[in-house]
C-alpha cells in the first residue's frame, strides 16, 4: 500500500471517528432549556441564587469565585455562571375563585399586565393558569404578551380553590420551558378547598424540578390582622437551627430574617381538610401561609403575605426585580437516580450577605 493511500485512509478514519464523537456528544444534550443530561449519568444541576444585604438590597457584582456550592455537604466545581439577567420561562397561576371577585381580581389583572408589558424581558416566555374548583390552562407558552393579557382579561371569579392541583399541573409545564431559568408565580387569597393533591405530594413534584416557586397570599380579612391570626393559630412546625457558618437568608428583600435549614421543612397539615369543597369565606378558607411556604421555600422562591389588593403591584414588581438580579449557577452532579432528597447549599466566601437558593433536589 502506498504512502498516499495510507494517508487517505487515515484521514477518512479520523473524520469518521470525529463525526461519531460529535454525534454522540450532541445526543447527550437535552434539546430544551432543562439543563444538560449526559448518558454517563452526570447531570448539570442549575441553581438560581438571590443575594441580599442586611437591609434587603440586592447585591450585584459578585463573581464565580465568590460562590461555593455544596451538594450533600461536599463542595462542587461550578461549571456554569451568569451574573447578567438570564431569560426566564415564567408560569403564572391566578386564583379566580369566588372570593377573588371585585377589587382583588381587578388589582391582580392590573399588576400582572404591568408584569407582562413593563417588567419581563423580550426573550421571556409565559403561560397562564387560572383556577377555581379546578385548574384551567388559558394560555400555553408564548412570547406574545397581548395573548396572555387577553386571556387574563377573560377570567371570571367563581367557585372553590384548587390551589394544589393547579401547582401540580403547572410545575411540569414550567419545567419544560425553553429558557434555562424557570419560575412559577402563584397568586391566591385563600386556602385550598377543592384539590385532590396534598402538600407532601406537591412538595415531591416541586423538588424533582428546577422551578422557582413564588406565592403571593392576599389576606385582606379582619382589616388585614394577619399578625394576630398567626399568633392565635397553631404554631409553625419547629426544625433544628442551621450551623453558625451557614448564611441565613431573608424570605424576601426587606423582610425579617428567618432561619434557613439544610433539610426540607416539616410539612404542615392544610387547615382546609375538613372543608375541602366548601366555598364559604370563613377563616378556614383564608390564605394558609404555612402551606404556601411549604410549597415555595425548598425551590429557592418565597412566599409573601399582603393585606390589601393594592399591594399586588409592588409585590409582583419585586418578584420581577428579583428574577432579573439573581445569579445563575450550574454544577455537574454524578448523584445516582435513587429517588432520594439531596441537599444543595450555596455560600459566599466573603461578605456578611444573605443567600437564598433551592435547598436540594430529588434525584429521580
Amino acid at each position: 500500500m502506498t504512502a498516499l493511500v495510507r494517508g487517505r485512509l487515515f484521514v477518512c478514519t479520523f473524520a469518521a471517528a470525529a463525526a461519531l464523537l460529535v454525534a454522540a456528544v450532541s445526543g447527550q444534550e437535552r434539546p430544551t432549556g432543562q439543563g444538560f443530561s449526559f448518558k454517563t449519568g452526570v447531570d448539570l444541576v442549575n441553581v438560581s441564587v438571590t443575594v441580599t444585604d442586611g437591609n434587603g438590597r440586592f447585591v450585584s457584582g459578585l463573581k464565580k469565585d465568590d460562590f461555593i456550592v455544596y451538594e450533600d455537604g461536599k463542595p462542587q466545581e461550578i461549571a456554569q455562571f451568569d451574573s447578567e439577567r438570564v431569560p426566564v420561562s415564567l408560569g403564572i397561576a391566578l386564583d379566580t375563585s369566588g372570593s377573588m371577585l371585585g377589587e382583588k381580581i381587578v388589582a391582580a389583572q392590573a399588576a400582572l399586565n404591568r408584569f407582562l408589558f413593563d417588567l419581563l424581558g423580550a426573550q421571556d416566555e409565559v403561560f397562564l393558569y387560572r383556577f377555581d374548583g379546578r385548574p384551567e390552562l388559558v394560555q400555553s407558552w408564548t412570547k406574545d404578551r397581548r395573548a396572555v393579557s387577553q386571556a387574563l382579561g377573560s377570567v371570571k371569579p367563581m367557585g372553590g380553590t384548587a390551589l394544589y392541583d393547579t401547582v401540580a399541573q403547572a410545575i411540569p409545564l414550567a419545567q419544560g420551558g425553553t429558557n434555562k431559568k424557570k419560575a412559577l408565580v402563584l397568586i391566591s387569597d385563600g386556602n385550598d378547598t377543592s384539590s385532590h393533591m396534598r402538600v407532601p405530594e406537591l412538595q415531591q413534584i416541586i423538588r424533582e424540578s428546577e422551578v422557582l416557586v413564588y406565592a403571593i397570599g392576599i389576606d385582606a380579612s379582619d382589616n388585614g390582622n394577619y399578625a394576630a391570626r398567626q399568633s392565635s393559630s397553631s404554631p409553625r412546625p419547629s426544625s433544628p437551627a442551621p450551623p453558625a457558618s451557614v448564611p441565613v437568608p431573608a424570605p424576601f428583600p426587606g423582610a425579617p430574617v428567618q432561619p434557613s435549614h439544610a433539610k426540607p421543612a416539616p410539612t404542615p397539615t392544610p387547615s382546609s381538610s375538613s372543608n375541602r369543597h366548601g366555598n364559604s369565606s370563613s377563616s378556614i378558607d383564608r390564605v394558609n401561609p404555612d402551606a404556601l411556604r411549604a410549597i415555595t421555600d425548598d425551590s429557592g422562591g418565597r412566599t409573601e403575605i399582603i393585606v390589601s389588593p393594592k399591594d399586588l403591584d409592588p409585590t409582583t414588581a419585586g418578584i420581577a426585580d428579583e428574577l432579573s438580579r439573581q445569579y445563575f449557577l450550574g454544577y455537574a452532579s454524578s448523584i445516582p437516580k435513587d429517588g432520594k432528597w439531596h441537599t444543595i447549599e450555596v455560600r459566599l466566601r466573603k461578605g456578611n450577605y444573605l443567600v437564598r437558593a433551592r435547598k436540594g433536589f430529588v434525584a429521580s
